[in-house]
């Protein structure tokens, strides 16, 4: 697939979209945990009600079974998205990157996953080199159709395809948010790719001193 192709699949956001900071949402939820994360001070808890999260079986990088939870017993950060992308995702993946180690140097293990939206694409061999580019602790995500399907409706992702490249293949606009998971991949709270590293590394902070 050219770059400029899914340069505009990354970039455009699941129908109908919504703006906040000069930042699109796929749908309410997202725009409402926007401006809440960006206004409110650290949290000790959840600053709003999103019901996100569950449990799900997904495969790593590795071929491995990997489930919700860290098996590091680590915090995790969690992204919905393509392995190799220029835009939201060349944003997003090395955003993560930063926060693993912002958060480490206070004393805080957190894993950054990345569960992508186009298994056809982003095969296991794949997965593994495109993401620990960004981090050697990335760990990547993958399934069949139905356990991907699973996974993006407990986090209430929408994907949609934009167009077909030169070879007859989809590109899929998804969502642009990282969600905070603790080690047993309970649902913390969400976290916009408009915030900082440091503003990320305090609002983990805050949760794994709670």
């Amino acid at each position: 697939m050219k770059r400029a192709g899914l340069l505009a699949a990354c970039l455009t956001l699941s129908v109908p979209a919504l703006a906040h900071d000069g930042v699109d949402h796929a749908n309410k939820a997202e725009a409402q945990a926007h401006e809440n994360a960006t206004a409110l001070p650290p949290p000790s808890g959840l600053p709003f009600n999103l019901d996100l999260g569950g449990a799900f079986e997904l495969t790593d990088q590795t071929g491995a079974s990997r489930s919700e939870a860290d098996p590091e017993g680590r915090f995790q950060l969690l992204f919905f998205g393509y392995a190799n992308c220029e835009a939201i995702c060349s944003v997003a993946l090395p955003l993560m990157a930063d926060v693993a180690d912002g958060t480490k140097a206070n004393g805080v293990d957190i894993t950054p996953v990345m569960v992508t939206i186009d298994p056809e694409r982003d095969t296991l061999d794949i997965l593994g080199p495109a993401l620990q580019q960004h981090h050697e602790d990335f760990t990547g995500l993958t399934g069949t159709p139905e356990e991907l399907q699973e996974v993006y409706d407990l986090f209430q992702i929408e994907k949609s395809v934009v167009f077909e490249d030169p070879s007859g293949a989809p590109v899929y606009a998804h969502g642009s948010f990282i969600y905070l998971l603790d080690a047993k991949g309970q649902f913390l709270t969400v976290l916009p790719p408009i915030l900082s590293v440091d503003r990320m590394v305090e609002i983990v902070a805050s949760y794994a001193a709670s």
